[in-house]
Parts: C-alpha cells; sequence; structure tokens
C-alpha cells in the first residue's frame, strides 16, 4: 500500500489490548469509516464559518485607512452620505457646499470633463475634517468604477447632477448626448440596486417640455422635447419612472429646472466654463466675457420670435435657490414617495432684458451682436412653481435679476482665468 492512498486497512481490535486479525480484512475508502460514511455537512460547516470570518476580517480592514483610522466613507453611522454625481461642476460644486453646511457627508464623483478640480479644492479647503468630503475621479460611464464606488462607500442618497447640457451642443452630438445622459443614468441606477440604495435626487430640465402652446408651464404640462439634450433627459425621467414602479423601496425626486445663473453670495464659488465651451455657455458668462474683454460682442441669437421684443423669454433661477430646492427634496423623500416638480421663479425674462441689467451689473456697454437663431432653442419658457412652493416649502429667494448678477460678476472679476489660480 503506497503512503497516503485512499485505501486504508483497519484492523479490527475485539476485547482485550491484543489486536486479533479477523478472517478477512477490512478495506475502506477515505471518508468511510469500517464502511459507513463520514458526516460530510461537518466540513460543509468548516467551510463556511471560514468564508464568513475571513470575509468579515476583509470588512473590517476595508473599514480603516493605510494609518489604521476608520474610513469613514465606508461605514454606516448618523450622517447621512451623500453620493454627488458632477460635483466638480457649476452646479454640482454649489449643492456640495449647501450639503457640507448642512452637515452631510459628501463623496464626489466627477471626471472633470466639463467641472473645475479648483472647485474641489475650495470645498476641501472649507471642510478639511476627515470623513467630510472625498473627490473621486470617476466616469459614469465606466459601469465597474461605478460599482467600485458604491462597494466601498455607504452611500446613503445620490444626488445626480452629472451631465452635458447644451442645447447647440445637443444638436450637433446628439448620440454623446444620448450617452452621457441616458445611457449613464441607467448605470447609476443599476449600480444603487445591486447595492440597495434607495434615494435619488435627479437633476432634470424644462427642456423636457419642448415649446409648449400655453404658459406658465406646469408639471402636468405634456413633455414633447425639441432638441437632444430634452429628449435624452425625458428618457432618463421615464427610466427612473419605471423603475420607481417596480420597486416601493423608493425614495425619488425629481426636479426640472429652467435658466440657473448666479454665484454663492460670499464668494467662495463661480461659474467657471472651459474656454472651448464658451460657444454654448450660458448668456451671464457670455456677458461677462464680453464685459471683461475675452470675446469682442455678447451674441444674441434670435431676434424675431413671437414675444414682445423677439428675443427668447426664459426663467432665470439663482443657483443658490436651486441648491436649497434640492436640499427640500432630499429632506422630503419618502419610500415610496415620487416627486416631480419645477425649480424657477415664475417669472420671465426676455435676452434683450437680461443684457440690459448684465450692463448695469457690470457697469460695461457691452457690445451686442445679433445673429440667426440657434437650432433646437424655443420662444418662451417659464414655470409656474405653485405646486414645489406648497408642497415643499420653497419660494425663491434671489429674484432680483441686476443684483444677482452684481454679486456673479464680483466673482468673476477676482477670477479672470476661473479657477486656473486655484489649481
Amino acid at each position: 500500500m503506497m503512503p497516503g492512498s485512499p485505501l486504508v486497512r483497519r484492523r479490527s481490535n475485539i476485547g482485550g489490548n491484543t489486536p486479533t486479525r479477523l478472517g478477512r480484512s477490512t478495506w475502506s475508502l477515505a471518508g468511510m469509516v469500517d464502511g459507513v460514511s463520514r458526516p460530510r455537512s461537518q466540513l460543509l460547516i468548516k467551510v463556511i464559518i471560514a468564508v464568513t470570518l475571513t470575509s468579515l476580517c476583509m470588512l473590517i480592514l476595508h473599514q480603516y485607512d493605510s494609518a489604521g483610522t476608520v474610513d469613514k466613507f465606508s461605514v454606516k453611522d448618523d450622517m447621512t452620505h451623500v453620493l454627488v454625481t458632477g460635483g466638480a461642476g457649476y452646479i454640482g460644486s454649489h449643492a456640495t457646499l449647501r450639503l457640507l453646511q448642512d452637515g452631510y457627508r459628501v463623496t464626489i464623483v466627477d471626471n472633470l470633463s466639463r467641472g473645475n478640480m479648483g472647485a474641489v479644492q475650495v470645498l476641501q479647503d472649507l471642510f478639511p475634517e476627515p470623513g467630510r468630503l472625498q473627490f473621486l475621479y470617476v466616469d459614469l460611464g465606466d459601469s465597474k468604477a461605478v460599482n467600485e464606488v458604491f462597494s466601498k462607500n455607504a452611500i446613503d442618497v445620490v444626488m445626480h447632477f452629472a451631465a452635458v447640457a447644451y442645447v447647440g451642443e445637443s444638436t450637433a452630438e446628439p448620440l454623446r448626448y444620448y450617452h452621457n445622459i441616458t445611457s449613464n443614468t441607467l448605470g447609476l441606477l443599476e449600480a444603487m440596486v445591486r447595492h440597495r440604495v434607495h434615494k435619488f435626487i435627479y437633476s432634470s430640465t424644462c427642456a423636457t417640455y419642448g415649446e409648449p402652446d400655453v404658459m406658465p408651464i406646469k408639471e402636468s404640462t405634456p413633455q414633447v422635447p425639441i432638441n437632444p439634450y430634452g429628449k435624452a433627459k425625458k428618457m432618463a425621467e421615464d427610466i427612473i419612472l419605471d423603475y420607481v414602479k417596480s420597486n416601493d423601496q423608493l425614495s425619488v425626486m425629481i426636479l426640472r429646472y429652467f435658466n440657473v445663473i448666479g454665484s454663492d453670495s460670499k464668494g467662495r464659488l463661480g461659474e467657471a466654463p472651459r474656454p472651448e465651451l464658451r460657444a454654448h455657455g450660458r448668456i451671464s458668462g457670455a456677458c461677462f466675457d464680453a464685459a471683461m474683454g475675452v470675446i469682442p460682442e455678447l451674441k444674441v441669437q434670435g431676434t424675431d420670435y413671437n414675444t414682445a421684443d423677439g428675443t427668447c423669454v426664459r426663467d432665470y433661477i439663482h443657483v443658490t435657490d436651486l441648491v436649497d430646492a434640492h436640499v427640500k427634496a432630499l429632506n422630503a423623500a419618502k419610500p415610496g414617495k415620487t416627486g416631480i416638480y419645477n425649480v424657477a421663479t415664475g417669472k420671465g425674462v426676455s435676452v434683450k432684458q437680461f443684457v440690459e441689467a448684465c450692463k448695469e451689473a457690470t457697469g460695461v456697454n457691452v457690445t451686442i451682436k445679433y445673429m440667426e437663431r440657434r437650432p433646437g432653442d424655443y420662444a418662451e419658457v417659464y414655470s409656474d412653481p405653485t405646486l414645489i412652493n406648497n408642497e415643499l416649502k420653497w419660494i425663491a429667494q434671489h429674484t432680483d435679476l441686476t443684483q444677482t448678477l452684481r454679486v456673479a460678476w464680483k466673482w468673476r472679476k477676482a477670477h479672470p482665468k476661473g479657477y486656473a489660480a486655484v489649481n
């Protein structure tokens, strides 16, 4: 018999201390005692215990950083942990500032394709305490990276801002918008499902309404978007709402906001679009560029719309008010509840009126160049904010357009190169 053979020869010992050979030797396979099987359940139990202990050790080690201190981002505690996608961007950074001020823990994920690391650095300087703010360089189109964010962090809420958001650009690059907005939102929801995160605040847009026949726009106004940006956002909304129907644990708030302007009243953050995006940017940024001489003139696209002065009419919402609406939505979100709200002032302002306010705020007589209409634009869009006023007790506070632009202009003059100096 070879050493270690699975066949083992056993001798019976009947009474006394002297072995007695039986007429026939008894042979058994390993795992059998005198021909009777050993219980395999004992081995299975040992394996389960070993795996459980190993997993527990890995979990405990994961909750500590390299210095041996607890990684607060990976554990559940009394501080609500909000994942802010696009937190390095204009709106996302202002939202992060408010959340941190209100005592939330925040993880920013951003691929910096449109955001500014300088804004993140400002926030990190304001809130340097461990366990308050972390930045993760992540592209939402990378499902593996997104899942890793959720597996390594104890996320309670997702506030989804990340998106490309220029109407003109969307007509020139429609597929990019469907990938970036619709597909990425779907991937984010899938990661939330996988990791049992049930609270979702979605940043949508009035562009989902298109060009309604009746003003002002209510939440019940039919959604008929006329450009890829609005269409991609509506598709994402539809996906979210379908998911809500299948899961009564979800808490979802969809905020459709209008034209965002302004900056932090204390001058900590502002709007700093990348130079290559100026052609697509907000009218306030373009006006400031013209006032600073970065561009020779402010281009106004379209003067033949069916409005009082021929230029587009929009509802301009201050970024601080918009962020306040997000926080109120977060606080009101309950399992099984879905809220859809327009976030705006309820007052329409024409482009020509906006330009005059900008001239007054900057003190510069900006040169205006009137041009043809921009593809995908609509004549008049302003909201009826009654629903959000009543249900979330939210009312826009910063409605003086000239004063809003004056504060934003002060930040821009102090940061002529945006966040470049901070970087």
